[in-house]
């Protein structure tokens, strides 16, 4: 690397240090200023210090967000403010006349966008998704002691999951019921249910990776009720095994102590709020969609996935098209530019929230989460090439 390449890639860097403690830091303080009294609520139990460190834990571990959120922004608040002291002290002049291009200027910057968009890139598969329990928490929930309503979570075996409570700190479904199911045809999204599983609770065990099944009968410590569900003439209606097999004891089946599933306890807060399926990475969205009606909005799930592999793209534009114009070597002509260029940038950020938001809606009839995904890259694509093409250099 070049002594050039260098200074530039300094400059920049130290821009998007400054650029990424200003934004994130904005964000945390307004946060912090409107949900300061759910704070305030846990004070009792926590006291001073322990509110303290859990305001520093929320938010540390939130920053994952927030540099998700703003990491198209902040690459080019630090690009503005790299060659803006260039800028302002000639720099730019002396390397034109040096005989340099402007366009190798910006390749430094150029490529420390494509390594800082492959963070983003594991911050969104990697990082966020193992984090996804903790991020769900609300502010006024005490860090591992949460508790969720579990309502027909689907695992990969096609059964569904019931409880009144899940337990955070325990790993415990208070009284679960499990829906076990069959599809009807493999074209077609219709299922059977075969049997139901009731239990007093159910414990997670991380070494057999399973829950451990507890009767609702204190006493009988292991196992779970398993019932039957059977063609009546009349009706079809849900009967015990012991009144289904009370004629034929040898094909009583034998409590169940155990159900196995791909669901583990740091899945169920992120499935129990379905908004946060923000926080999935691309490979569990993808399991998600396999389970077709499973999922309540499929339509919001397909946007989801295409969103995650364009906005990492739309990031790198949104760059592109801000770079051309803050490369000028007129100092006065700089806060114009660099107005045109964060105009062009909020207009692409602008765009590409209201597709979201759009994404899953009836447009004439029709939703096509695709489109809207990949509708600020067609847009905003085409003038980030044009603006580089008619970058003076």
């Amino acid at each position: 690397m070049k002594i050039l390449d260098r200074y530039v890639a300094k400059n920049f860097l130290v821009g998007y240090a400054i650029a990424f403690a200003v934004l994130v830091g904005l964000r945390i303080i307004i946060d912090l200023f409107v949900e300061v009294d759910e704070f305030m609520e846990k004070l009792e139990d926590l006291g001073t210090l322990g509110v303290i460190k859990d305001i520093l834990m929320f938010y540390v571990l939130h920053c994952t967000l927030f540099f998700r959120d703003f990491a198209g922004m902040i690459t080019v608040v630090a690009a503005s403010f790299s060659f803006g002291r260039m800028v302002r002290s000639n720099e730019l002049i002396a390397i034109m006349a040096s005989g340099v291009s402007l366009k190798r200027i910006i390749a430094p910057i150029v490529f420390l966008a494509v390594l800082l968009t492959g963070v983003l890139v594991i911050d969104q598969e990697f990082i966020i998704p193992r984090l996804a329990n903790e991020l769900v928490r609300s502010h006024d929930d005490i860090r591992g002691r949460e508790s969720y309503q579990v309502m027909f979570i689907g695992d990969d075996k096609g059964s569904l999951i019931c409880s009144l409570r899940f337990d955070v700190e325990t790993s415990t479904l208070c009284k679960p019921t499990i829906l076990l199911r069959k599809p009807v045809d493999t074209d077609t999204d219709i299922w059977n249910v075969t049997a139901r599983i009731d239990a007093g609770k159910a414990v997670y065990n991380d070494q057999t990776r399973r829950w451990d099944l507890y009767s609702r009968d204190p006493n009988d410590p292991n196992g779970a009720e398993w019932n039957i569900f059977i063609d009546n003439p009349n009706e079809g209606r849900w009967l015990p095994y012991g009144v289904l097999f009370e004629k034929d004891s040898a094909r009583k089946p034998q409590p169940i102590p155990f159900y196995s599933s791909n669901i583990t306890p740091r899945d169920i807060p992120v499935l129990c709020k379905s908004e946060h399926k923000t926080l999935l990475g691309l490979t569990q969205l993808n399991e998600l969609a396999k389970q077709g009606t499973q999922i309540r909005d499929l339509v919001q799930l397909y946007s989801q996935k295409h969103f995650r592999i364009t906005d990492p793209i739309i990031n790198l534009i949104m760059l592109m098209i801000s770079l051309p114009l803050l490369v000028c070597r007129d100092p006065k002509s700089m806060k114009s530019a660099v107005t045109i260029a964060f105009g062009l940038t909020g207009a692409c950020f602008v765009l590409t929230f209201i597709c979201k938001i759009i994404a899953t809606e009836a447009i004439f009839d029709k939703v096509m989460p695709e489109l809207w995904a990949w509708l600020p890259v067609f847009v905003f694509l085409p003038v980030a090439f044009i603006e580089l093409d008619s970058m003076k250099t």
